[in-house]
């Protein structure tokens, strides 16, 4: 198997600190992600993992440090200015539609892309139209990649958990992203399940060439799979290194 290439530093959290009230869920943590890596987050429940995916997302806005992107520098991150900069997230809180079907769930993914106005796309004029087939291309392209094309159609309510996984994955790949944050993309999976999604995982970063930034608590799946773990604990950063690094 040929050793993938490493890249520059693609994005750099830089001395975060985040409180809510007088709680403190981090404190002065930095560490960076290079391109085409995967990069665990690890730590115990309540040691800031999530806290830390939604500072970088811009979900919430930290009272202190800094975040750079390609070598652009925000205090703050804003959601939508983030999705177009090319960083897509997963939550651990599954938050798809459940009622619309697996191909309309993927395809709210290129929302971003899309060019043609709300009129033109309702009354699938000319140009609406070549992009929407487009768009749907694309979209088959990902479930193929999934292995889900016997449940294209299917209302992703009716589906089992570790599918409705991996559309929610599907939907994030749909954004085409440089940078993916995937929280906890494993929890609640059976073992078949959990070696479904590595695969995945993997492949996205092999083949998309996408950077991975993931927060996971199975220790064999985060030893397995990235190549650098930065550890926290009560919001504090107490590791950072390759698997066998921090193992020791």
């Amino acid at each position: 198997m040929a050793t993938k290439k490493i890249g520059d530093v693609i994005l750099d959290v830089k001395n975060i600190s985040l409180a809510f009230g007088g709680v403190k869920a981090l404190s002065d943590i930095s560490f960076n992600v290079r391109e085409h890596e995967v990069r665990a987050i690890i730590g115990p429940n309540g040691a800031g993992k999530s806290s830390m995916l939604n500072c970088i997302n811009g979900v919430y806005t930290p009272q202190h440090g800094s975040i750079s992107f390609k070598g652009q520098t925000f205090s703050h991150m804003d959601s939508h200015q983030v999705a177009t900069m090319g960083i897509a997230r997963t939550f651990q809180n599954l938050a798809l539609f459940k009622g619309m079907s697996v191909i309309d769930n993927i395809m709210s993914g290129r929302n971003l892309r899309i060019k043609s106005n709300i009129l033109m796309q309702a009354l699938r004029i000319g140009p609406a139209e070549r992009e929407e087939v487009r768009h749907r291309e694309f979209v088959e392209h990902i479930i193929d990649f999934l292995e889900i094309q016997a449940y294209r159609k299917t209302p992703v309510g009716q589906l089992p958990y570790g599918l409705q996984k991996r559309v929610d994955l599907g939907r994030a790949l749909a954004m085409e992203p440089q940078v993916l944050l995937l929280d906890e993309p494993m929890a609640g999976m059976n073992l078949e399940e959990k070696q479904d999604m590595c695969r995945f995982v993997l492949d996205i970063n092999d083949e998309y060439g996408t950077t991975i930034v993931l927060i996971e608590h199975d220790m064999g799946v985060v030893m397995d799979i990235s190549d650098r773990v930065v550890v926290l604990d009560y919001g504090k950063k107490i590791g950072d290194g390759s698997p066998d690094d921090v193992r020791n």
